[in-house]
Protein backbone atom coordinates (compact mmCIF):
# COMPACT_ATOMS: atom_id res chain seq x y z
CA UNK A 1 0.00 0.00 0.00
CA UNK A 2 1.45 3.35 -0.97
CA UNK A 3 1.53 6.27 1.40
CA UNK A 4 -1.42 7.70 -0.52
CA UNK A 5 -3.64 4.81 0.46
CA UNK A 6 -2.12 4.52 3.93
CA UNK A 7 -3.48 7.97 4.60
CA UNK A 8 -6.81 6.88 3.20
CA UNK A 9 -6.91 4.02 5.68
CA UNK A 10 -6.07 6.37 8.54
CA UNK A 11 -8.59 9.13 7.97
CA UNK A 12 -10.24 8.61 4.62
CA UNK A 13 -8.20 11.30 2.89
CA UNK A 14 -5.77 11.04 0.01
CA UNK A 15 -2.19 12.28 0.14
CA UNK A 16 1.30 11.21 -0.84
CA UNK A 17 4.52 11.66 1.05
CA UNK A 18 7.94 10.70 -0.20
CA UNK A 19 10.99 12.63 0.95
CA UNK A 20 14.43 12.46 -0.56
CA UNK A 21 16.94 13.24 2.15
CA UNK A 22 19.47 14.40 -0.40
CA UNK A 23 17.22 17.39 -1.01
CA UNK A 24 17.24 18.33 2.65
CA UNK A 25 20.80 19.57 2.60
CA UNK A 26 21.58 18.27 6.08
CA UNK A 27 23.80 15.29 6.81
CA UNK A 28 23.95 12.95 9.78
CA UNK A 29 21.38 12.14 12.44
CA UNK A 30 20.63 13.44 15.88
CA UNK A 31 19.01 16.44 17.52
CA UNK A 32 21.35 19.14 16.21
CA UNK A 33 21.96 20.34 19.76
CA UNK A 34 18.43 21.72 20.23
CA UNK A 35 17.70 23.05 23.74
CA UNK A 36 14.76 20.99 24.98
CA UNK A 37 15.35 21.96 28.63
CA UNK A 38 14.55 25.62 28.13
CA UNK A 39 11.49 27.57 29.23
CA UNK A 40 8.14 26.68 27.65
CA UNK A 41 7.41 29.99 26.01
CA UNK A 42 7.46 31.73 22.67
CA UNK A 43 5.81 30.91 19.35
CA UNK A 44 5.92 27.84 17.18
CA UNK A 45 4.35 26.48 14.02
CA UNK A 46 2.29 23.29 14.12
CA UNK A 47 1.49 21.57 10.82
CA UNK A 48 -1.17 18.94 10.21
CA UNK A 49 -2.05 16.99 7.10
CA UNK A 50 -5.48 17.72 5.61
CA UNK A 51 -7.32 17.96 8.94
CA UNK A 52 -8.63 21.51 9.10
CA UNK A 53 -11.86 20.89 7.22
CA UNK A 54 -13.21 18.22 9.55
CA UNK A 55 -11.52 18.91 12.86
CA UNK A 56 -11.03 22.65 13.07
CA UNK A 57 -12.97 23.03 16.31
CA UNK A 58 -10.96 20.27 17.96
CA UNK A 59 -7.57 21.77 17.12
CA UNK A 60 -8.66 25.32 17.92
CA UNK A 61 -9.72 24.21 21.41
CA UNK A 62 -6.56 22.13 21.78
CA UNK A 63 -4.31 25.10 21.03
CA UNK A 64 -6.30 27.37 23.33
CA UNK A 65 -5.94 24.87 26.17
CA UNK A 66 -2.17 24.63 25.71
CA UNK A 67 -1.59 28.37 25.55
CA UNK A 68 -3.74 28.88 28.65
CA UNK A 69 -1.63 26.34 30.53
CA UNK A 70 1.57 28.00 29.29
CA UNK A 71 1.23 31.78 29.25
CA UNK A 72 3.59 33.40 26.81
CA UNK A 73 3.19 30.67 24.18
CA UNK A 74 1.63 31.12 20.79
CA UNK A 75 0.81 28.35 18.32
CA UNK A 76 0.33 28.98 14.62
CA UNK A 77 -1.66 26.11 13.17
CA UNK A 78 -0.84 25.29 9.56
CA UNK A 79 -2.89 22.67 7.75
CA UNK A 80 -1.66 21.55 4.35
CA UNK A 81 -4.06 19.92 1.90
CA UNK A 82 -3.61 16.37 0.70
CA UNK A 83 -2.73 17.52 -2.78
CA UNK A 84 0.91 18.53 -2.93
CA UNK A 85 1.77 17.69 0.67
CA UNK A 86 4.87 15.82 -0.45
CA UNK A 87 6.17 18.72 -2.46
CA UNK A 88 5.50 21.36 0.19
CA UNK A 89 7.12 19.32 2.97
CA UNK A 90 10.14 18.48 0.83
CA UNK A 91 10.50 22.15 -0.13
CA UNK A 92 10.21 23.29 3.49
CA UNK A 93 12.85 20.78 4.58
CA UNK A 94 15.24 21.79 1.81
CA UNK A 95 14.78 25.49 2.61
CA UNK A 96 15.23 25.04 6.36
CA UNK A 97 11.62 26.14 6.84
CA UNK A 98 10.16 22.97 8.38
CA UNK A 99 7.53 23.81 11.04
CA UNK A 100 8.38 23.12 14.68
CA UNK A 101 5.89 20.25 15.09
CA UNK A 102 4.76 18.29 12.04
CA UNK A 103 2.21 15.54 11.40
CA UNK A 104 3.68 12.65 9.36
CA UNK A 105 4.02 8.89 9.07
CA UNK A 106 7.05 6.69 9.77
CA UNK A 107 8.47 6.74 6.23
CA UNK A 108 8.73 10.53 6.12
CA UNK A 109 10.08 10.60 9.67
CA UNK A 110 12.74 8.06 8.73
CA UNK A 111 13.78 10.16 5.78
CA UNK A 112 13.99 13.42 7.74
CA UNK A 113 15.52 11.68 10.74
CA UNK A 114 18.29 10.25 8.60
CA UNK A 115 19.02 13.80 7.46
CA UNK A 116 19.38 15.02 11.05
CA UNK A 117 16.30 17.22 10.85
CA UNK A 118 14.22 15.63 13.65
CA UNK A 119 14.72 15.29 17.36
CA UNK A 120 15.50 11.81 18.64
CA UNK A 121 12.84 11.70 21.35
CA UNK A 122 14.30 8.65 23.05
CA UNK A 123 17.60 10.49 23.48
CA UNK A 124 15.86 13.60 24.78
CA UNK A 125 13.60 11.79 27.27
CA UNK A 126 13.80 7.98 27.50
CA UNK A 127 10.78 7.89 29.84
CA UNK A 128 8.46 8.96 27.02
CA UNK A 129 8.25 5.37 25.81
CA UNK A 130 6.35 4.39 28.96
CA UNK A 131 3.32 6.40 27.88
CA UNK A 132 2.66 4.68 24.57
CA UNK A 133 1.72 1.24 23.27
CA UNK A 134 4.98 -0.65 22.67
CA UNK A 135 4.12 -1.39 19.03
CA UNK A 136 3.37 2.29 18.40
CA UNK A 137 6.62 3.47 19.98
CA UNK A 138 8.55 0.81 18.10
CA UNK A 139 6.97 1.96 14.83
CA UNK A 140 8.67 5.33 15.27
CA UNK A 141 11.96 3.78 16.47
CA UNK A 142 14.32 3.16 13.59
CA UNK A 143 17.02 0.52 13.90
CA UNK A 144 18.57 1.78 10.68
CA UNK A 145 19.15 5.13 12.40
CA UNK A 146 20.82 3.70 15.47
CA UNK A 147 17.62 2.91 17.33
CA UNK A 148 16.47 6.51 17.74
CA UNK A 149 12.78 7.37 18.09
CA UNK A 150 11.72 10.19 15.79
CA UNK A 151 8.06 10.85 16.46
CA UNK A 152 5.44 10.98 19.20
CA UNK A 153 2.98 8.20 18.28
CA UNK A 154 -0.39 9.79 17.61
CA UNK A 155 -3.40 8.04 16.13
CA UNK A 156 -3.69 4.48 14.85
CA UNK A 157 -6.05 2.55 12.63
CA UNK A 158 -6.73 -1.00 11.61
CA UNK A 159 -9.78 -2.98 10.71
CA UNK A 160 -11.33 -6.38 10.19
CA UNK A 161 -12.20 -8.21 6.98
CA UNK A 162 -15.49 -7.48 5.24
CA UNK A 163 -17.07 -10.24 3.17
CA UNK A 164 -19.95 -10.13 0.70
CA UNK A 165 -21.81 -13.27 1.78
CA UNK A 166 -24.10 -13.16 -1.25
CA UNK A 167 -21.11 -13.80 -3.48
CA UNK A 168 -20.04 -16.68 -1.25
CA UNK A 169 -23.43 -18.31 -1.59
CA UNK A 170 -23.53 -17.71 -5.35
CA UNK A 171 -20.11 -19.35 -5.63
CA UNK A 172 -20.96 -22.46 -3.63
CA UNK A 173 -19.02 -21.33 -0.57
CA UNK A 174 -20.25 -21.42 3.01
CA UNK A 175 -20.80 -17.86 4.36
CA UNK A 176 -20.60 -19.34 7.85
CA UNK A 177 -17.05 -20.54 7.16
CA UNK A 178 -15.28 -17.33 6.14
CA UNK A 179 -11.50 -17.44 5.65
CA UNK A 180 -9.35 -16.27 8.55
CA UNK A 181 -5.93 -17.43 7.26
CA UNK A 182 -4.20 -16.88 3.96
CA UNK A 183 -4.38 -20.59 3.16
CA UNK A 184 -8.16 -20.50 3.56
CA UNK A 185 -8.38 -17.25 1.58
CA UNK A 186 -6.50 -18.60 -1.42
CA UNK A 187 -8.32 -21.93 -1.31
CA UNK A 188 -11.74 -20.29 -1.29
CA UNK A 189 -10.64 -17.72 -3.89
CA UNK A 190 -9.81 -20.58 -6.26
CA UNK A 191 -13.23 -22.15 -5.70
CA UNK A 192 -14.91 -18.82 -6.36
CA UNK A 193 -12.93 -18.40 -9.57
CA UNK A 194 -14.03 -21.81 -10.80
CA UNK A 195 -17.69 -21.54 -9.80
CA UNK A 196 -18.37 -17.85 -10.35
CA UNK A 197 -15.82 -16.32 -12.75
CA UNK A 198 -17.77 -13.04 -12.99
CA UNK A 199 -16.60 -12.02 -9.52
CA UNK A 200 -13.35 -12.20 -7.53
CA UNK A 201 -12.33 -12.86 -3.97
CA UNK A 202 -9.19 -10.67 -4.03
CA UNK A 203 -9.13 -7.16 -5.44
CA UNK A 204 -5.49 -6.11 -5.62
CA UNK A 205 -1.92 -7.32 -5.54
CA UNK A 206 0.07 -7.83 -2.34
CA UNK A 207 1.87 -4.82 -0.86
CA UNK A 208 4.75 -4.80 1.59
CA UNK A 209 2.40 -5.10 4.59
CA UNK A 210 0.77 -8.18 2.99
CA UNK A 211 4.12 -9.93 3.20
CA UNK A 212 4.33 -8.90 6.87
CA UNK A 213 0.93 -10.28 7.78
CA UNK A 214 1.77 -13.49 5.90
CA UNK A 215 4.70 -13.93 8.28
CA UNK A 216 7.54 -12.97 5.95
CA UNK A 217 10.61 -11.38 7.56
CA UNK A 218 10.73 -7.99 5.88
CA UNK A 219 14.20 -6.81 6.96
CA UNK A 220 17.29 -8.17 8.67
CA UNK A 221 17.70 -7.78 12.42
CA UNK A 222 19.47 -4.42 12.35
CA UNK A 223 17.13 -3.02 9.67
CA UNK A 224 19.92 -2.33 7.20
CA UNK A 225 18.68 -4.58 4.38
CA UNK A 226 15.39 -6.03 3.14
CA UNK A 227 14.68 -9.75 3.23
CA UNK A 228 11.18 -10.32 1.83
CA UNK A 229 12.60 -12.23 -1.17
CA UNK A 230 12.85 -15.29 1.06
CA UNK A 231 11.29 -18.66 0.37
CA UNK A 232 8.21 -17.61 2.32
CA UNK A 233 7.93 -14.36 0.40
CA UNK A 234 8.11 -16.22 -2.90
CA UNK A 235 5.48 -18.62 -1.61
CA UNK A 236 3.06 -15.76 -0.98
CA UNK A 237 3.60 -14.19 -4.39
CA UNK A 238 3.23 -17.58 -6.11
CA UNK A 239 -0.28 -17.83 -4.65
CA UNK A 240 -1.20 -14.68 -6.58
CA UNK A 241 0.51 -15.97 -9.71
CA UNK A 242 -1.47 -19.20 -9.54
CA UNK A 243 -4.71 -17.43 -8.73
CA UNK A 244 -4.38 -15.09 -11.71
CA UNK A 245 -3.59 -18.03 -13.98
CA UNK A 246 -6.83 -19.60 -12.80
CA UNK A 247 -8.73 -16.38 -13.49
CA UNK A 248 -9.05 -15.79 -9.76
CA UNK A 249 -8.94 -12.03 -10.13
CA UNK A 250 -9.24 -9.60 -12.98
CA UNK A 251 -6.68 -7.74 -15.05
CA UNK A 252 -8.04 -4.54 -13.52
CA UNK A 253 -6.85 -5.79 -10.14
CA UNK A 254 -3.26 -5.60 -11.37
CA UNK A 255 -3.50 -1.81 -11.28
CA UNK A 256 -5.96 -1.40 -8.41
CA UNK A 257 -5.06 0.53 -5.28
CA UNK A 258 -7.07 0.71 -2.07
CA UNK A 259 -9.68 3.02 -3.56
CA UNK A 260 -10.23 0.75 -6.55
CA UNK A 261 -10.58 -2.24 -4.28
CA UNK A 262 -13.25 -0.43 -2.26
CA UNK A 263 -15.13 0.55 -5.40
CA UNK A 264 -15.12 -3.04 -6.65
CA UNK A 265 -16.48 -4.28 -3.33
CA UNK A 266 -19.20 -1.62 -3.31
CA UNK A 267 -20.24 -2.58 -6.83
CA UNK A 268 -20.73 -6.22 -5.83
CA UNK A 269 -17.81 -7.54 -7.89
CA UNK A 270 -15.48 -8.36 -5.01
CA UNK A 271 -16.04 -10.75 -2.11
CA UNK A 272 -13.30 -9.71 0.35
CA UNK A 273 -12.33 -6.23 1.51
CA UNK A 274 -9.63 -5.56 4.12
CA UNK A 275 -11.30 -2.67 5.88
CA UNK A 276 -10.85 -0.11 8.61
CA UNK A 277 -12.86 1.24 11.51
CA UNK A 278 -15.04 3.38 9.25
CA UNK A 279 -15.62 0.93 6.38
CA UNK A 280 -19.04 -0.17 7.63
CA UNK A 281 -20.33 3.39 7.66
CA UNK A 282 -18.98 3.90 4.14
CA UNK A 283 -20.82 0.79 2.93
CA UNK A 284 -24.01 1.70 4.75
CA UNK A 285 -24.05 5.21 3.29
CA UNK A 286 -22.92 4.53 -0.27
CA UNK A 287 -23.61 0.86 -1.05
CA UNK A 288 -26.76 -0.14 0.90
CA UNK A 289 -27.44 -3.28 -1.16
CA UNK A 290 -23.97 -4.65 -0.50
CA UNK A 291 -24.16 -3.51 3.11
CA UNK A 292 -27.12 -5.85 3.66
CA UNK A 293 -24.98 -8.85 2.68
CA UNK A 294 -21.81 -7.95 4.59
CA UNK A 295 -20.31 -10.16 7.26
CA UNK A 296 -17.36 -9.10 9.41
CA UNK A 297 -14.49 -11.34 10.45
CA UNK A 298 -11.01 -10.84 11.91
CA UNK A 299 -8.36 -9.44 9.61
CA UNK A 300 -6.61 -12.14 7.62
CA UNK A 301 -3.16 -12.52 9.12
CA UNK A 302 -0.89 -15.48 9.70
CA UNK A 303 1.22 -13.30 11.98
CA UNK A 304 0.25 -10.09 13.81
CA UNK A 305 -2.38 -8.01 11.99
CA UNK A 306 -1.35 -4.76 10.37
CA UNK A 307 -2.01 -1.26 11.65
CA UNK A 308 -1.28 2.25 10.41
CA UNK A 309 0.18 5.06 12.46
CA UNK A 310 0.48 8.82 12.29
CA UNK A 311 2.95 10.72 14.46
CA UNK A 312 4.05 14.20 15.48
CA UNK A 313 7.72 14.93 14.91
CA UNK A 314 9.76 17.79 16.35
CA UNK A 315 12.06 19.85 14.16
CA UNK A 316 15.63 19.52 15.45
CA UNK A 317 16.33 23.08 14.30
CA UNK A 318 13.40 24.59 16.17
CA UNK A 319 14.25 27.82 17.98
CA UNK A 320 11.76 26.83 20.68
CA UNK A 321 12.49 23.13 21.01
CA UNK A 322 11.31 22.95 24.63
CA UNK A 323 7.95 24.42 23.66
CA UNK A 324 7.72 22.17 20.61
CA UNK A 325 8.41 19.08 22.72
CA UNK A 326 5.84 20.16 25.29
CA UNK A 327 3.20 20.86 22.67
CA UNK A 328 3.73 17.56 20.81
CA UNK A 329 3.49 15.74 24.14
CA UNK A 330 0.31 17.68 24.95
CA UNK A 331 -1.40 16.81 21.65
CA UNK A 332 -0.53 13.14 22.11
CA UNK A 333 -1.39 12.83 25.80
CA UNK A 334 -4.10 10.30 26.78
CA UNK A 335 -6.94 12.79 27.19
CA UNK A 336 -6.39 14.61 23.92
CA UNK A 337 -5.78 11.42 21.96
CA UNK A 338 -8.97 9.93 23.35
CA UNK A 339 -11.04 12.92 22.29
CA UNK A 340 -9.56 12.91 18.80
CA UNK A 341 -10.13 9.16 18.50
CA UNK A 342 -13.81 9.65 19.25
CA UNK A 343 -14.16 12.39 16.68
CA UNK A 344 -12.10 10.83 13.90
CA UNK A 345 -12.96 7.12 14.32
CA UNK A 346 -9.33 6.20 14.92
CA UNK A 347 -7.52 4.67 17.88
CA UNK A 348 -5.22 6.27 20.45
CA UNK A 349 -1.63 5.13 20.78
CA UNK A 350 -1.32 5.85 24.50
CA UNK A 351 -0.78 3.13 27.07
CA UNK A 352 -4.03 1.82 28.55
CA UNK A 353 -6.37 3.87 26.36
CA UNK A 354 -7.86 0.86 24.60
CA UNK A 355 -9.18 -0.42 27.94
CA UNK A 356 -11.69 2.43 27.98
CA UNK A 357 -15.31 1.17 27.75
CA UNK A 358 -15.67 3.08 24.49
CA UNK A 359 -13.36 0.50 22.93
CA UNK A 360 -14.50 -2.56 24.86
CA UNK A 361 -18.29 -2.34 25.17
CA UNK A 362 -20.57 -3.22 22.24
CA UNK A 363 -23.94 -1.42 22.32
CA UNK A 364 -25.34 -3.59 19.55
CA UNK A 365 -24.75 -1.15 16.70
CA UNK A 366 -22.63 -1.94 13.67
CA UNK A 367 -20.27 0.92 14.40
CA UNK A 368 -19.67 -0.20 17.98
CA UNK A 369 -19.09 -3.80 16.91
CA UNK A 370 -16.46 -2.72 14.39
CA UNK A 371 -14.85 -0.35 16.87
CA UNK A 372 -14.59 -3.02 19.58
CA UNK A 373 -13.24 -5.65 17.22
CA UNK A 374 -10.75 -3.22 15.67
CA UNK A 375 -9.60 -1.97 19.07
CA UNK A 376 -8.87 -5.53 20.15
CA UNK A 377 -6.93 -5.99 16.94
CA UNK A 378 -4.88 -2.81 17.55
CA UNK A 379 -3.73 -4.34 20.83
CA UNK A 380 -2.11 -7.17 18.86
CA UNK A 381 -1.13 -5.34 15.69
CA UNK A 382 2.15 -3.98 14.42
CA UNK A 383 3.03 -1.53 11.66
CA UNK A 384 4.13 -3.83 8.83
CA UNK A 385 5.38 -1.03 6.61
CA UNK A 386 9.13 -0.69 7.33
CA UNK A 387 9.99 3.02 7.62
CA UNK A 388 13.08 2.46 5.47
CA UNK A 389 10.81 1.24 2.65
CA UNK A 390 11.10 4.60 0.96
CA UNK A 391 7.60 5.82 0.33
CA UNK A 392 5.99 5.52 -3.06
CA UNK A 393 9.24 4.77 -4.89
CA UNK A 394 9.89 1.33 -3.40
CA UNK A 395 6.18 0.57 -3.06
CA UNK A 396 5.50 1.33 -6.70
CA UNK A 397 8.51 -0.68 -7.84
CA UNK A 398 7.36 -3.66 -5.78
CA UNK A 399 3.90 -3.41 -7.31
CA UNK A 400 5.37 -3.32 -10.81
CA UNK A 401 7.55 -6.36 -10.14
CA UNK A 402 4.68 -8.28 -8.57
CA UNK A 403 2.55 -7.45 -11.60
CA UNK A 404 5.20 -8.79 -13.94
CA UNK A 405 5.36 -12.04 -11.97
CA UNK A 406 1.58 -12.42 -11.98
CA UNK A 407 1.49 -11.86 -15.74
CA UNK A 408 4.17 -14.52 -16.19
CA UNK A 409 6.83 -12.13 -17.48
CA UNK A 410 9.27 -13.22 -14.76
CA UNK A 411 9.40 -15.65 -11.87
CA UNK A 412 8.19 -14.77 -8.40
CA UNK A 413 11.76 -15.14 -7.14
CA UNK A 414 13.19 -12.79 -9.77
CA UNK A 415 10.47 -10.22 -9.09
CA UNK A 416 11.15 -10.15 -5.36
CA UNK A 417 14.92 -10.20 -5.84
CA UNK A 418 14.62 -7.10 -8.01
CA UNK A 419 12.31 -5.42 -5.48
CA UNK A 420 14.68 -6.10 -2.60
CA UNK A 421 17.65 -4.83 -4.57
CA UNK A 422 15.78 -1.64 -5.45
CA UNK A 423 14.63 -1.04 -1.87
CA UNK A 424 18.14 -1.67 -0.52
CA UNK A 425 19.51 0.92 -2.92
CA UNK A 426 17.03 3.45 -1.53
CA UNK A 427 18.39 2.80 1.97
CA UNK A 428 21.91 3.43 0.69
CA UNK A 429 20.71 6.67 -0.89
CA UNK A 430 19.22 7.80 2.41
CA UNK A 431 22.33 7.06 4.47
Amino acid sequence: MTTTTRRGVLLGTAAALTLGTAACGVGGSGSQGADTDGEITGSLRFQTWNLKGGYEDYFTALIEAFTEQHPGTEIEWIDKPAEGYQDSLSADAAAGNLPDVVDMGPEAAYSLGSAGMLLDLAAEDPSLAEGFLPAAWEAMTFGGLGGGTYGFPWYLNTGPSFFNTALFEASGLDPENLPVTYAELFEQAAVMAENNPEVSMIGRLPAIETFGTYGVELMNADETAFAFNSEQGVELLQHYVDLYAGEGFTAESLNALQTGELDAFKSGQLAWLPGSSYTMKELRDTAPEVYETVAVAPAIADSAPNMYIESLVVNAQSENAATAMAFAAFVTNPENQMEFARQASVFPSTQGALADPYFTEDDGSDDAAIRVQSAAQVSEAVVWWPPAFSGESSAEYLREQVGQAVLGDKSAQDALDASVEYADERIETAD
